[in-house]
């Protein structure tokens, strides 16, 4: 089996809805998503020898992930207060990425997992990390 893997980074806010510690305020991270591909299910168009081309990957990425998060809100569409504060952020024009779970890390590896996955690609796992020190990863 061969595996590759493309990290891609982006900045953005959150806060985490009923969490007792620091995390509950407004925050923001230089989040870095790291995307391994396998062989398991060869991508269509690409060589055998190739998972996929590091460039067709990136703009994958780019698309799905970067664009949609970078320097914007991320939040629970589930919580009142987090709703509130992208409908003001929304309402003067500025970016928000909703999500209908709270934005942890895990949540986030997951929900980009899903992302790269409808996109058909042969993902085998997905990490995030919010700070050097700090990463999730997410496997089916």
């Amino acid at each position: 089996m061969l595996i590759v893997s493309k990290t891609v980074s982006f900045d953005a806010a959150h806060l985490l809805t009923g969490h007792g510690g620091q995390c509950k305020n407004l925050h923001g991270h230089t989040y870095r998503v790291a995307v391994e591909l396998s062989t398991v299910a060869p991508v269509p168009g690409q060589p055998e020898d190739m998972v996929m081309d590091f460039k067709e990957l990136k703009e994958v990425l780019n698309n799905t992930i970067v664009k949609p998060c970078d320097h914007a809100f991320l939040y629970d569409t589930q919580s009142a207060v987090e709703s509130d504060i992208a409908a003001t952020l929304q309402k003067h024009g500025l970016r928000t990425y909703p999500m209908g779970y709270r934005s942890t890390s895990e949540n986030l590896a997951r929900h980009f997992f899903e992302k790269i996955e409808a996109c058909g690609l042969p993902v085998m796992a997905v990490s995030v990390s919010e700070t050097p020190e700090s990463c999730a990863t997410y496997r089916r």
